[in-house]
């Protein structure tokens, strides 16, 4: 009986945040372009569990780059008002609309100036009444077996915050290295804050060939490592170019009865993008994303091999990697 109470719980949530697919319509576009185009911040107030959802969404927008704050509708109507200015956008989230102490507030707020906006699951409700934007956050019913507790109610609130937060992050450009401003001390943050020679694979433990080499002996280094690449250098072990998968993959699309008789100076692109170990990996990060690639060269003054950096170890895909060798004290 407890797990199939359970399940149905999850049943009737799910069901609530699918049934918000139906409800984004313009109103939801006209909210992220008066976001987007506002010099204010957003400001969120609810009351109960509502305020605690957008406490929530305000710091997912803070944590994505949407200047956010979170006003208490009674703190607000005793001195904090003076936190809100006319360039603001103000959302209120209230699942009956009809919270006094929330629609007593929203007549001021918009005496300010502030374009208003609703998360209510009554569209004509009081509160959706004072609104220039009403975001529809309606359910059927609560998981409560009462129709009381804010559950479902509450869940599609949250679903719709993320929602838009997300959709903002796209719309702004926001990037993975934007996140080492907001999160020094989270996950990504901690790895990009670390400097590439900490995690590159060593010149030593990564696949390279000489210039002339043959394209059988590439593949071979290639398959060993398994960086999806390999380094061509010349006969100074100086950085000439390097070949990928994809330029495998492509060259024997084109031509693949050439592929043993050709050498790597045929298929290699020269003069690859590279850095120092002493660069940031946000810095990496950042040329990566620019330029489509998942591995990057990493050299010297004299621009000899010094090492390799892969996509995946930025991001922390299994262990994280130092110098190549796996440490799982490292993981993050």
């Amino acid at each position: 009986m407890i797990i199939d109470k359970a399940r149905e719980v999850l049943k009737i949530e799910a069901d609530s945040i699918l049934k918000l697919i139906e409800n984004i319509d313009s109103s939801f576009e006209e909210l992220v372009n008066a976001i987007c185009s506002s010099t204010g911040r957003v400001v969120i107030s609810g009351i109960g569990k509502s305020g605690l959802i957008g406490k929530k969404i305000v710091a997912t927008l803070i944590s994505t780059g949407t200047n956010s704050m979170f006003l208490h509708p009674v703190e607000a109507l005793h001195g904090d008002l003076g936190m809100v200015n006319k360039n603001d956008i103000f959302i209120a989230i209230s699942n009956s609309g009809e919270t006094s102490e929330l629609n007593q507030l929203l007549p001021v707020i918009k005496d300010i100036g502030c374009k208003l906006a609703g998360f209510t699951g009554k569209i004509d409700s009081t509160m959706a009444q004072f609104c220039d934007i009403v975001i529809d956050t309606g359910v059927d019913k609560e998981a409560c077996p009462f129709n009381m507790a804010p559950t479902s109610s509450t869940t599609a609130q949250l679903a719709m915050g993320d929602a838009l937060a997300v959709v903002l992050i796209t719309k702004k450009k926001f990037k993975k290295t934007d996140f080492m401003k907001s999160h020094p001390g989270g996950i990504l943050g901690q790895r990009l804050s670390f400097r590439v020679g900490e995690i590159m694979f060593k010149a030593s433990k990564a696949p390279c060939v000489l210039a002339g080499s043959t394209m059988s002996l590439a593949i071979e280094q290639m398959d060993k490592f398994s960086l999806g690449a390999v380094i061509v250098l010349d006969r100074e072990e100086k950085l000439k170019g390097i070949i990928t998968d994809g330029d495998i993959r492509h060259f024997i699309a084109k031509d693949k009865d050439s592929l043993n008789t050709r050498t790597v100076d045929a298929f290699m692109s020269e003069d690859p993008y590279s850095l120092s170990a002493d660069s940031f990996l946000y810095e990496a990060l950042n040329l990566m994303e620019k330029y489509q690639i998942t591995v990057l060269p990493i050299v010297d003054k004299s621009n000899r091999l010094d090492g390799l950096l892969h996509l995946h170890d930025i991001l922390g895909k299994g262990s994280f990697q130092f110098n190549g060798a796996v440490n799982d004290k490292s993981k993050f």
